[in-house]
Parts: structure tokens; C-alpha cells; sequence
């Protein structure tokens, strides 16, 4: 599903530049060379906010970490993928399970989107997940166990995010550091990008429409 404002993906470019960057003289001792935050998510997730149908995220953290904290506003995605993927994807969005697994392999990832952290929302009444449910792609299921259950004491948080496609998509070997059940990693790169998937006015509709129902 499209929303109203989404926009057709034109030859405007503009560099990476404008997210926010780390020097890796910051994180580690390879000094000298910059580098972007990502965030790990699932691959299918990712194709399916480059194709319009998905406009939020749901984060909790990754097990080696307190929480989830929004480390950046803006930051590119790193897909994942697991074989349990398929059932955790409503039938109707089963249709990005394929070319989202050719994407991240064990030798390899490819990089085809950035994201925009429009609002950051703590899920206050979860009974609300329900009516936001057309935002994303996972089942029902999925949202309880993975998200809700997972880690109880924590509050889930919704991210409405704003996709934006690389310019041309990047493939980076797999290394050892991108690992590990941690939510965001260091990218030694800067890409550029093009134009975003939807507008301000939509997204804003959206994070409107998400506090009502979770906030």
C-alpha cells in the first residue's frame, strides 16, 4: 500500500553527507576513516519501506544491549535475514521474502536504503498495535512474541521513519564486527542518496495516527 505523498523515485541525488557520521578514531583504532551508523533490520522490512507498504519500525534492542536507543536520526540499513522470517510475514508481503534473502548472505550484504527517524514513540498502551497494523508487514503473531514478549520489562518503541533509497545500491563483505545481537553497527562508508519514498506531510499523518493508537 502506498500512502497518499508518496513520491516516484526521480534522478535527484544528494550525498550521504547530511546523516550524521563517525570517524572510526571514535569507535575503534583504525583512525582516519569515516564511517555512517546502520541499523540492523529485517531485509524484508527494508524492501518493504523502499516499496512504499511499510512506514514504521518496532524496536526493542538486541540481546547484548539494555534497551533499544535511537543512537541517530538518520542512518543507513543493515538487512538481516533468518529461515524463521517467512512465517513472521502477513501472506500478503510474502512476495519480498525472495529478493530480501539474496541481500544478506554469509559472504556478503547489500545495502540499498537509508532511513529518517520522524518520531520516536513509546508504546504505551500495546492493545493499540492492532490499529497500526497496515503500517508494517509482520503478523500479529510476530509483533507479540518478538516484540512484546521479548524483554518485557522494556517498552516497545515505534519508530516512523522516512526511507530513502541509495542512489546505487552497495555491496560489502561480511565481517566479523557486523555481528553479535546489537542493534546498530559502523559502516565505512558515506553513499549517496536519492530521493526519499514518501513526503514530510504523509509521514507526518503517520506519526499522528501512531500516537493516537500506541502513545
Amino acid at each position: 500500500m502506498e500512502l497518499p505523498g508518496a513520491k516516484r523515485l526521480g534522478d535527484d541525488r544528494r550525498p550521504l553527507g547530511t546523516l550524521r557520521c563517525w570517524r572510526h578514531s571514535d569507535i575503534g583504532p583504525a583512525r582516519g576513516i569515516v564511517v555512517t551508523p546502520a541499523l540492523k533490520e529485517w531485509s524484508a522490512a527494508v524492501h518493504a519501506l523502499l516499496d512504499g507498504r511499510q512506514t514504521v519500525l518496532l524496536r526493542k534492542g538486541g540481546i547484548g544491549e539494555k534497551r533499544f536507543e535511537v543512537a541517530a536520526h538518520e542512518f543507513l540499513l543493515f538487512p538481516t535475514v533468518a529461515h524463521s522470517h517467512a512465517e513472521r510475514v502477513r501472506p500478503e508481503h510474502r512476495d519480498l521474502l525472495g529478493p530480501a534473502a539474496a541481500d544478506s548472505t554469509d559472504e556478503c550484504v547489500l545495502l540499498r536504503a537509508a532511513a529518517k527517524v520522524v518520531a520516536a514513540l513509546p508504546v504505551n498502551r500495546p492493545e493499540g498495535l492492532d490499529a497500526i497494523e497496515d503500517l508494517h508487514i509482520w503478523t500479529a503473531e510476530s509483533v507479540r512474541a518478538d516484540r512484546l514478549d521479548f524483554r518485557p520489562k522494556h517498552k516497545l518503541a515505534v519508530l516512523v521513519v522516512c526511507a530513502i533509497p541509495l542512489a546505487e545500491p552497495v555491496r560489502l563483505a561480511r565481517r566479523p564486527e557486523y555481528g553479535g545481537c546489537t542493534s546498530w553497527v559502523q559502516l565505512p562508508l558515506t553513499p549517496q542518496l536519492a530521493e526519499p519514498v514518501h513526503d514530510e506531510a504523509a509521514l507526518a499523518e503517520v506519526a499522528a495516527r501512531v500516537r493516537e493508537a500506541v502513545g
